[in-house]
């Protein structure tokens, strides 16, 4: 017996855990899928503010302060998992008042990135926020979690962003790469997209074969009933992708990600970074 693949929506207690919430639920739908809401408990939560346990202190004194410690630990922890059911299950009850037939919620203490990449055997789609409570803290405008999560995984991934929108116009970055071509026979056989139309933007300098690419790219979604507008611009992809996002209005982005390595992402800044900032509408990633 053949197992459903899920959507697997992470969240945390942030403003974006609605928008992922409703995009996970769209996504389900789309492709009939059974949806898992994931909430991850950090297992190094911070001391409370305010406490100080520094300087000099007797064997009797440390023993009573570790007990206390411990004591204070359990009490955050049970209050946490406490606060996670209350907030998954009203989750739970978002995304079944929209439709979805089979709703799971799960829980876990530990690392985000181990976690999901324990259960992406049972993924088909990975739903979560560009940003999430610790983003909020620093105002970044993607979330620490976000670069690391994507590469531990090898399943697509949707990143969203604030506010929901059912997407309407769907823009493929098409670099005629292994994994863009991948993405194009993912689409087409995909009832994610079904119905919606498709553009594909070959950008930067292309190669003599680029043509030959982009038909490629045509033909394949053409012929599964994809109405199909293909371009190839030259010029800078960030740019290019920005001012094509904008001027045609898409709703969705869907490119290849993080192809290098970290190190070498650390010393020359990542195209897969600086497009997500630049596109600002819900992109999905593969990997």
């Amino acid at each position: 017996m053949t197992r459903d693949l899920k959507v697997l929506a992470c969240v945390d207690q942030s403003a974006y855990a609605n928008h992922v919430a409703d995009y996970a639920v769209w996504a389900a739908l789309r492709m009939n899928a059974p949806l898992e809401f994931l909430h991850v408990i950090d297992r190094h939560a911070p001391v409370g503010a305010g406490q100080d346990h520094s300087g000099s202190i007797g064997a009797n004194a440390q023993e009573n302060l570790l007990s206390q410690l411990s004591t204070e630990d359990e009490v955050r922890s049970r209050a946490a998992r406490d606060s996670g059911r209350i907030f998954l299950n009203t989750l739970r009850e978002r995304a079944l008042a929209a439709g979805v037939s089979t709703v799971d919620t799960r829980q876990r203490h530990g690392d985000l990135e181990e976690t999901l990449t324990e259960q992406q055997n049972d993924v088909r789609l990975f739903v979560l926020g560009r940003r999430g409570a610790s983003a909020d803290n620093t105002q970044r405008d993607l979330g620490r979690h976000v670069e690391w999560v994507v590469r531990a995984l090898q399943r697509p991934i949707l990143v969203v962003t604030e506010g929901f929108k059912a997407p309407e116009r769907v823009l493929i970055a098409f670099d005629g790469s292994s994994i863009t071509r991948k993405g194009v026979e993912m689409v087409a056989a995909s009832p994610l997209f079904q119905g919606l139309p498709i553009h594909i933007v070959m950008a930067g300098k292309p190669g003599q074969d680029a043509p030959k690419q982009m038909e490629w790219a045509r033909n394949k979604l053409e012929a599964a009933g994809f109405g199909v507008v293909t371009e190839i611009v030259p010029g800078d992809p960030e740019t290019v992708i920005g001012a094509t996002v904008r001027s045609k209005g898409i709703d969705l982005l869907m490119m290849g990600a993080y192809t290098h390595s970290p190190l070498r992402s650390l010393v020359m800044g990542s195209k897969t970074t600086d497009l997500l900032r630049v596109a600002r509408i819900p992109t999905l990633l593969l990997r």
